[in-house]
């Protein structure tokens, strides 16, 4: 039996663990204020070509605390189980000892990628849909966001017109993220465009365009270092740049050979080989000077893996390997102190 004094010890080292899973305690050994991660991407299986994303919530967040990582993204298909109980959802994420720091998109996702042979509408560049696209995200925001105390949100903001947006596309696009992220902000939630490959903010032009018209009041940014790279941009030198607009930040690799590139990898280059890579696994995004940057400047939010579950036969193993290979480098690279994880993963196929 514990005498009393290793009954409190016991109590106030499993207090600990629980407050740091939940992202009150720092891992990083130079910035208190940074929190790890990781978005739901990782958490799925392939079928044709096709990733279907794990809905078992439980497991998730499981193998998100197993990590050591304090919160969890899960994306807008993930939560589709929960609407109308976000309550729920917040109560089985404390069970769990893991935060819900944001969650991507909304469901279902207006805005994304057409169906084959269906023209595209592109609502948040102003086209049609547009009005429902932001009555129906200041209603999410009200009733699901805020309930579950989350304060940012990830938005990719649809498909990439062919050819790239036009300058009036681009206005249109800064005006719906304004009037939107004027909206949510009531609820306490930051509007935070997610600029990705294949979408409207995928280049450098674009991105200083509509940030250049957005008011940092109402709109914030979500960086992700591997769709930057894509894209033709520096991350290191867009944080640095643009680091008072900056929400979270979202960590994925890539290749040296997309590095200053003057047109991105198609979506058919992607469908042959991912262009994504974990965390530190693939040497085109310069993870050290990033977090220099980050530690430099004293972020405050969150850092967090965004990496699609691993393709069968491209020997980088399963779901929990992909994961343990980025906690690895944050740990042996970076010095994050994240735990080394005691035993296999959780992961199990939906």
């Amino acid at each position: 039996m514990l005498n009393r004094r290793n009954f409190i010890a016991s109590a106030l080292g499993t207090t600990a663990l629980l407050t740091a899973a939940a992202g009150a305690v720092s891992l990083d050994p130079a910035d208190l204020d940074i929190r790890f991660g990781t978005t739901g991407s990782i958490f799925g299986t392939w079928s044709s070509g096709v990733l279907k994303m794990s809905t078992n919530m439980e497991m998730m967040l499981a193998d998100v605390r197993h990590f050591g990582l304090q919160g969890f993204e899960p994306y807008a298909a993930q939560i589709i189980p929960w609407l109308g109980r976000p309550e729920a959802l917040k109560a089985l994420a404390e069970r769990a000892g893991v935060a819900l720091m944001d969650v991507g998109d909304v469901p279902p996702a207006i805005g994304s990628p057409p169906t084959a042979g269906v023209p595209a509408d592109y609502p948040w560049l102003g086209g049609k849909g547009r009005v429902a696209l932001i009555e129906r995200m200041e209603a999410f925001a009200r009733d699901f966001l805020q309930p579950l105390d989350i304060d940012h949100w990830k938005n990719n903001m649809g498909a990439r017109p062919p050819g790239g947006p036009s300058n009036d596309q681009l206005k249109a696009l800064a005006d719906t993220a304004n009037e939107i992220g004027l909206r949510t902000k009531k609820y306490g939630v930051r509007l935070s465009l997610h600029p990705h490959l294949w979408g409207p903010m995928e280049r450098e032009r674009d991105f200083r365009t509509v940030v250049s018209l957005t008011d940092p009041n109402y709109v914030w940014l979500i960086l992700d270092t591997g769709h930057n790279v894509l894209g033709g941009m520096d991350p290191v030198k867009i944080a640095d740049e643009f680091f008072p607009r900056i929400s979270e930040f979202h960590l994925k690799d890539t290749y040296p050979k997309f590095r200053n590139n003057s047109q991105s990898p198609t979506p058919a280059e992607h469908a042959n080989k991912s262009v994504y890579a974990s965390v530190g696994q693939g040497g085109g995004v310069d993870f050290p000077g990033l977090f220099r940057v980050m530690r430099q400047r004293r972020f405050k939010g969150w850092a967090v893996f965004d990496i699609d579950a691993p393709r069968p036969g491209d020997g980088t193993g399963s779901v929990d390997d992909n994961l343990e290979a980025s906690v690895r480098y944050m740990r042996d690279v970076l010095h994050v102190q994240l735990p080394q994880p005691s035993g296999p993963g959780l992961f199990k196929e939906a």
